[in-house]
């Protein structure tokens, strides 16, 4: 089974009321998740959230730590998947949609909406508004 890395990025909006959300083409129906995608071979995880989000939103982030990892099992496609979700900051760049064989939309999503989309445990949900964040750290 090959293991798959996949990163995240919650963004909030200035008012920390929203939430901003890809919509992703899927093969059957489409759906939304933060912005994010697999981690490229030689590349760090905080290298891979940022240029993530570049390439799907048009936005310049930066990550301030890690909300929570979760795992799981696609058995289909032979896959373990690690999922890293990163609290972000919007430093600059516009929302632009530059893969449009891939991204529908990106929107700013209330809070209480999103997470019903966001790929973290049930239990984490409620603390998703609060800032209390496992720090990334790059050992060289």
């Amino acid at each position: 089974m090959k293991r798959v890395d996949v990163v995240y990025v919650l963004l909030f909006d200035k008012s920390n009321e929203s939430i901003l959300m890809v919509k992703n083409k899927g093969e059957a129906n489409s759906y939304y998740t933060l912005p994010g995608g697999a981690v490229e071979h030689g590349e760090t995880l905080e290298q891979a959230a940022i240029r993530e989000v570049k390439e799907e939103t048009g936005l310049d982030v930066e990550v301030n730590g890690i909300l929570s990892v979760c795992e799981a099992f696609f058995e289909k496609r032979g896959h373990q998947a690690v999922f890293f979700n990163f609290v972000g900051k919007i430093t600059g760049g516009e929302i632009k949609i530059t893969y449009p064989e891939e991204i529908e939309e990106v929107t700013w999503m209330e809070s209480g909406l999103a997470e019903n989309y966001i790929q973290i445990p049930d239990e984490l949900k409620a603390s998703v508004n609060e800032k209390y964040l496992a720090p990334y750290i790059l050992r060289k």
